[in-house]
């Protein structure tokens, strides 16, 4: 499936403040601002920052707000491929088709750089052009979607701590809805809060971020097993050299493909009562659990 039609207009969006907002590379100490820039711009999709936007764009036509927190979102989860990749964690050599962040400039500089991108996110959140209480809600949302409990850093210490051993389908559950599901359900959630939805569509929105997020991951897991370390940009096939728990390793290609197309179906239901003004949350939805890369 390509990609929507409107993904590369939203993307440029999304780069051009990417650029604002992260320090020049000349920025002392510039040691730490190339290493940041390196991996933030290394080519990827900016899936989270246009969930964001397009979330707001149910609710408002002002997007400016959703923009800045999407940015902040896409710091984070840089911030999580660049520790992700180091020899203490998945060891990998290849993301998004070049060599890790560790790889070019170093252990010490990729681990200062996740740092810096993590505590640069919660300034831009800080900073986001919302109403006082907008920012606050916008900031413990992401805060919790990157934490431990049922976060992000949570599901990467059971996913570790999982390697190598037989699970229960409710740990995997568990690992997938923490360490990849959290943020982007933070992205859909945000996005909705800086488009000033009311609560009773913040909880929607909410079930729809939770349920893409899960089918994201299995989709993930999936193209794990089946496509080349060309088109994934990274290593191919490391979920079963490292024993990971993964949905095709516990329910096989076949019922791990119907899953996530179930998961889809859920989060496309959430957002009937909007019509076409979540045409293009709902293009995005089924082009992640069609992708091929």
């Amino acid at each position: 499936m390509k990609l929507p039609a409107f993904f590369e207009e939203d993307r440029q969006a999304v780069e051009q403040a990417l650029e604002r907002l992260l320090p020049a590379e000349s920025t002392p100490p510039p040691s730490i601002h190339r290493a940041m820039r390196y991996s933030v711009f290394a080519g990827g999709k900016r899936v989270r920052p246009i969930l964001c936007m397009e979330a707001a764009r149910i609710f408002s036509a002002h997007v400016e707000p959703a923009i800045a927190a999407g940015c902040a979102l896409e710091f984070i989860h840089t911030y999580s491929l660049i520790h992700d990749d180091l020899p203490a964690l998945d060891n990998d050599d290849l993301r998004r088709g070049k060599p890790t962040c560790h790889k070019q400039f170093g252990e010490a500089a990729a681990i200062l750089a996740g740092d810096a991108l993590l505590t640069l996110a919660f300034q831009t959140l800080a900073e986001t052009p919302l109403a006082a209480d907008g920012r606050v809600a916008a900031i413990q949302e992401v805060s919790r979607a990157a934490g431990t409990v049922r976060g992000m850093v949570g599901g990467q210490v059971a996913d570790l701590e999982a390697e190598g051993k037989t699970i229960q389908p409710e740990m995997l559950e568990y690992i997938h809805r923490s360490k990849t599901a959290a943020l982007i359900r933070a992205s859909v959630v945000t996005g909705a809060i800086c488009g000033g939805a009311g609560e009773a569509d913040v909880e929607r929105l909410r079930r729809f971020g939770e349920s893409i997020g899960w089918a994201f991951q299995v989709v993930d897991d999936i193209l794990d097993v089946e496509e080349s370390s060309a088109a994934l940009g990274k290593t191919a096939g490391k979920d079963q050299a490292q024993k990971k728990a993964t949905y095709p390793a516990l329910f096989g290609l076949e019922k791990s493909r119907a899953f996530a197309e179930k998961l889809v179906g859920e989060a496309i239901a959430e957002l009937a009562p909007y019509g076409e003004r979540a045409a293009r949350l709902r293009e995005l939805a089924e082009f992640l659990a069609a992708r091929r890369a």
